[in-house]
Formats: C-alpha cells, structure tokens, sequence
C-alpha cells in the first residue's frame, strides 16, 4: 500500500522557518565600503591648519644632508637675529651675557658718562706718534703721558666700579648683580661708537 502524501501547508510552512533565521541574521556593516559623503566621525580641520601641517610636513628633512642644510639656515638666521639686537637693544635677541635688567643698567649707565679708558686708543696713537720722533724731549712726553694715562684709567676704573657696584645694590636688592661690574669696566674701555650692543642712552643721561 503506497504511503499518503504530506499536506502542502506542511512543506511551505517548514521552508518559512528554515529561512527565516537567515533573514534575523545581523549585517556586518564593518565590511561594507564607507560612503565618501558620510561624516568621518571627526571634526574637518580648517584650510589653515591644513597648510600648516602640509608645509611642517614638506620641510621636515629626510635625509642627513637636507639635515646639515636646515641647521646651517637655522644658525645663519639666528646670527642674523643676533646682529640686528645688537644694533638695535632688542633683548629677545641679545647674547646670553647681555641680557636682563642688570646688565642693561650697568650699559646705560656706562654709557651716561665720559670714561677715561675709552680715549686710550686716540691717545695712545698720540703718544706712538711722539715715542718715534728722534727727539729727546718729545720722547720723554710721550713716556710721561704713558704713566699719566694708565694712572687716570686705573682710578676712574676704580671709582666707577665703587659707584656702579653701589647704584646696583640701590637698584636691584634682591636681584643677582655679580660680574656686572667687570662687564660694565670692559664696555667702558671701548669707544663709545664701537660699543654693542650699541648704547641707548644720551651722554648725562640718568639710567
């Protein structure tokens, strides 16, 4: 006797949950290609700092010769930066052993003043001039004025280190004032012209 057939409601209703489950399946959406037009999930950076990033970028060396090239331009500049604060008093530049407020008022106040040192170098072409005349008394001025320069250097040398080193403390209690001295007596012995960082105060001048 041949066995009866299944009902067709059986059959389609035995696919349906077969398929199902696949369609509850959850979607890897990671592997999925990423709209161009979707948000990136980060703010866009401006067109400035873009630049900026782009030109950090192009001028980074890449080799030890493009290196060498950039630390050369870099010293250069610097130099160059140095110079223009000399000429000019501008600190932000200066060399280490002229800046602060210490040393600019130990500047000022060498250069408020006549000092006898920086006539050493006119007078002393003098007194060579007068040393090489063949003539015994020309020669034995120039000697003497010898000993009356050096004299007169090495006292108002003195005197203004006693007063400098007085105005200091007077000035800047608490600061660190040491070596000011011995930087303002060796500006002192340069021509007034010659001096850099170039003076900043006029001759009477109170610093």
């Amino acid at each position: 006797m041949p066995p009866e057939p299944l009902p067709l409601v059986f059959v389609f209703r035995s696919r349906a949950k077969d398929e199902k489950p696949q369609a509850d399946k959850p979607v890897n959406f990671s592997k999925q290609p990423r709209d161009p037009q979707a948000p990136k999930g980060r703010p866009t950076p401006k067109r400035s700092e873009a630049q900026s990033q782009r030109r950090s970028v192009a001028n980074t060396p890449t080799t030890r010769k493009d290196a060498a090239k950039r630390s050369r331009e870099e010293r250069r500049q610097a130099l160059e930066r140095q110079r223009q604060a000399l000429a000019s008093g501008d600190e932000r530049y200066l060399p280490a052993r002229d800046k602060g407020p210490v040393r600019r008022f130990a500047r000022d106040w060498v250069d408020s003043r006549f000092n006898v040192a920086e006539f050493f170098l006119p007078l002393a072409i003098v007194i060579l001039v007068l040393s090489v005349v063949r003539v015994p008394a020309l020669q034995n001025i120039a000697l003497l004025l010898w000993a009356v320069v050096i004299v007169l250097i090495v006292l108002d040398a003195a005197v203004s280190g006693f007063r400098l080193k007085k105005r200091l403390k007077e000035r800047f209690p608490d600061g660190n004032t040491r070596g000011a001295v011995a930087y303002a007596l060796m500006r002192s012995l340069q021509m007034r012209r010659l001096r850099l960082p170039k003076p900043q105060v006029k001759r009477g001048e109170r610093p």
